[in-house]
């Protein structure tokens, strides 16, 4: 199998010619104000001389297995620049621009296109040639790559045909920091479908955490399982190989699509199971290895989904969210030499609404999807520099990828606004500071309200829960007075805790925003269990799509665009 291994890697890595990742292309986007590294292969002890336009001249000698890289110091955001590239032969990238990048990954729905989302038909017209974005097919691999295998990928300017193509929630929050910070911006989108959040880290940073044991453990198994019946790892190289060269002869041939609607993308594995997408680190291996460390400002993750089938696992993400970015910020910082900020911003998206409406005051370990919040929350209040946008007013009661992706990254785009680039802007939801048992009463502060603290609509907010000491819940009256919410109920005496909007769906709940725009987030005041350890898991229920249903979106208080 080594030898195979070896035989793939080959045609990637053997040439006498200076070559570059894809993601050094024609119309790339530097990071402004900081170093950027750039990295690619020649003959072993071959110089490499790099000269920018800007002023830049650095060299380097490759190493023994043909890797150099350098540094480049890129001053504020311009365009019109140039990079040359010179050892053997010469590369030249033209019509570079310096400014705001940012890495957007996660699962399908962070690449959910922007094409097929409500509202594509008005950015049918766009065309921002500054506003830039770089996106590859998807890919996964049992060993680190050193490059993505899609030939086709490259930087493209934002016009109609690049934007529809592109990730919703990127396209949307990369628009708006553009128009906002008139700088070019560039997106770098890596997204793969159906992967759980195990599958986006090395396995030496997880190897001693039970559930990533367990999944592995599942995969390896069901391999196992498979070769018994006459399949095996080998003939699965051996068949990738095959479909490889088949792919890379097209791409020689100049062919282009796989059919009038998609393009022609690099082959990917399925089976067996333990060289599949979803096995530990193999989309980390493909789909973020080759591109790190290019210089970026900051990161979006849109995943969750496939990590919250039941309560345990979902509170366990939290311990899993902490662990990848942390290992991200610091495996990106010493790559890039120093480069890049050993602890730039990280934003998430917590899961939007989905399953039928919320009826009851709170729900329970059937709703793995409030824990994956309330999982999400923690992170984004106890980790550095890492924010969170709050979607419970997005999503779909049927739809797992709903098309209502635009006030998605428009919040994304506010935090980063706000909190990383200081602007003197509202740009978040309520954010729950304390609360207070009081009088039969229990009463919430919150800060980041605002202009003040709003209901969705005309009416009363009622997303609220209180309980007493006998944990059961009831419906809340809820009071805003200023920048604090007053609960109460007549069935709840002498109340001790309090939810909003814990249950998969809250989404037509009068939920609770400032007059801005923005929603708070569900939170819990009560540090209770929310699953039995001992009971039999509850997996979440997708649920039965009706003959000719279509997704039709939700009103929401809107916020500035």
């Amino acid at each position: 199998m080594r030898g195979l291994l070896l035989s793939l890697l080959l045609p990637l890595f053997c040439t006498a010619k200076v070559r570059l990742p894809a993601i050094f292309s024609d119309n790339l986007v530097f990071q402004q104000l900081g170093g950027n590294p750039i990295w690619g292969w020649a003959d072993p002890k071959e110089k490499i001389t790099v000269k920018t336009s800007w002023g830049e001249t650095h060299s380097a000698t490759a190493g023994s297995s043909g890797r150099w890289m350098v540094i480049a110091y890129a001053p504020k955001a311009g365009t019109g620049h140039q990079v040359t590239i010179q050892g053997s032969n010469k590369i030249v990238l033209k019509n570079v621009a310096i400014g705001e990048v940012w890495l957007c990954a996660g699962q399908s729905n962070m690449g959910w296109s922007m094409g097929n989302s409500f509202e594509a038909e008005k950015e049918a017209m766009v065309d921002l040639p500054h506003f830039r974005i770089f996106r590859s097919a998807r890919e996964h691999w049992h060993e680190p790559l050193k490059e993505n295998r899609d030939r086709l990928a490259r930087w493209k300017a934002c016009d109609p045909k690049s934007a529809a193509e592109t990730s919703a929630v990127s396209y949307y929050f990369g628009k708006k920091l553009h128009q906002t910070l008139g700088v070019p911006v560039g997106i770098i989108q890596r997204a793969y479908a159906g992967t759980p959040i195990e599958g986006w880290m090395p396995w030496s940073i997880q190897k001693d955490d039970p559930r990533a044991q367990a999944l592995k453990r599942s995969y390896d198994e069901a391999s196992k399982r498979l070769e018994a019946r006459g399949a095996s790892n080998e003939k699965a190289l051996i068949a990738y190989q095959k479909e490889l060269a088949e792919y890379n002869a097209k791409i020689e041939r100049g062919e282009t699509m796989k059919n009038q609607f998609r393009p022609l993308a690099p082959p990917i594995i399925t089976k067996p199971p333990n060289l599949g997408h979803q096995y530990p680190a193999h989309i980390f291996n493909a789909m973020i290895v080759p591109i790190r460390p290019y210089a970026i400002r900051g990161m979006l993750w849109y995943q969750g989904e496939r990590n919250a089938k039941n309560a345990p696992q979902a509170e366990h993400y939290a311990v899993q969210l902490r662990r990848m970015i942390d290992h991200y910020r610091s495996s990106w910082h010493g790559e890039s030499w120093g480069a890049v900020n050993d602890g730039f911003p990280v934003q998430f998206t917590q899961l939007p609404s989905w399953n039928p409406p919320q009826s009851k005051p709170v729900e329970g370990p059937e709703s793995p999807w409030a824990v994956s919040r309330e999982s999400m929350r923690k992170v984004s209040l106890g980790l550095y520099d890492t924010a969170m946008a709050v979607t419970i007013d997005t999503g779909d009661a049927i739809e797992l990828h709903p098309k209502n992706k635009k006030p998605i990254g428009l919040r994304h785009a506010y935090l980063a606004l706000g909190k990383t680039y200081g602007l003197p802007i509202v740009h978040e939801g309520p954010v729950l500071t304390m609360h207070e048992a009081k009088e039969g009463k229990i009463i919430l502060r919150f800060k980041s309200a605002g202009s003040g603290l709003v209901p969705a609509r005309k009416g009363k907010l009622d997303a609220f829960a209180l309980a007493g000491k006998d944990k059961v819940w009831h419906w809340a009256d809820a009071r805003i007075e200023k920048d604090s919410i007053v609960l109460s109920s007549p069935k709840v005496k002498s109340p001790v805790a309090a939810r909003y909007a814990w249950a998969m769906n809250p989404s037509q709940r009068n939920l609770l925003y400032n007059k801005e725009g923005f929603p708070a987030s569900p939170f819990r005041t009560d540090d209770w269990p929310l699953y039995d350890p001992g009971a039999e898991l509850i997996e979440v229920i997708k649920p039965a799509k009706p003959k000719g249903y279509q997704s039709k979106d939700w009103a929401r208080p809107s916020i500035a665009e």
